[in-house]
């Protein structure tokens, strides 16, 4: 059994979207909003966006916590570093603009996601789990599998969904 001494991982966090990801919610995206698509990974997520006939898609690897070089945007759509979800929920809570975030369906039970229980907050949840691809280092390791382990969840705010709750099919 390895002890809390031994390090047994090194943790990465470049989990990229799969284009049906956003296929699966597209009719919930408006098309007529500027959208950044805030946190780079690959850059494939914002071409992604593109091609789905969304037209004015901001993509560039822009520091989303810094306020002088925010983009004038109306909604941000995005698969954030899991491992950032309470700086990243947070700093979204100050900012108070639309968001569409993917983001592990387990983060529902944290302290900083209640937080968010008067700001009305929707959730779009999958049919299946969201099969990201993994890459350390920019390349995707090789015993890397075709299934995640884990389920997530559309996280969305200020979008006017027809239900509070969304189930896929």
């Amino acid at each position: 059994m390895a002890g809390f001494h031994t390090k047994t991982f090194i943790k990465h966090d470049d989990y990229m979207t799969p284009k049906y990801a956003w296929e699966n919610i597209k009719q919930y995206i408006p098309n007529d909003k500027v959208i950044w698509e805030a946190f780079y990974g690959d850059g494939k997520s914002g071409e992604y966006l593109k091609e789905l006939g969304f037209n004015n898609v901001i993509h560039e690897p822009i520091d989303f916590f810094n306020d002088d070089t925010l983009p004038e945007y109306e909604l941000l759509c995005s698969n954030p570093p899991f491992s950032f979800s309470k700086e990243i929920m947070n700093r979204l809570y100050e900012l108070d603009k639309p968001f569409i975030l993917i983001f592990p369906s387990s983060k529902i039970n944290t302290q900083y996601f209640r937080k968010w229980k008067d700001k009305k907050l929707q959730i779009i949840i999958p049919r299946k789990r969201i099969h990201f691809e993994k890459k350390v280092n920019g390349e995707v390791p090789k015993n890397w599998g075709t299934a995640c382990n884990f389920d997530c969840f559309y996280y969305c705010y200020k979008m006017n969904l027809p239900n509070d709750i969304i189930w896929l099919e």
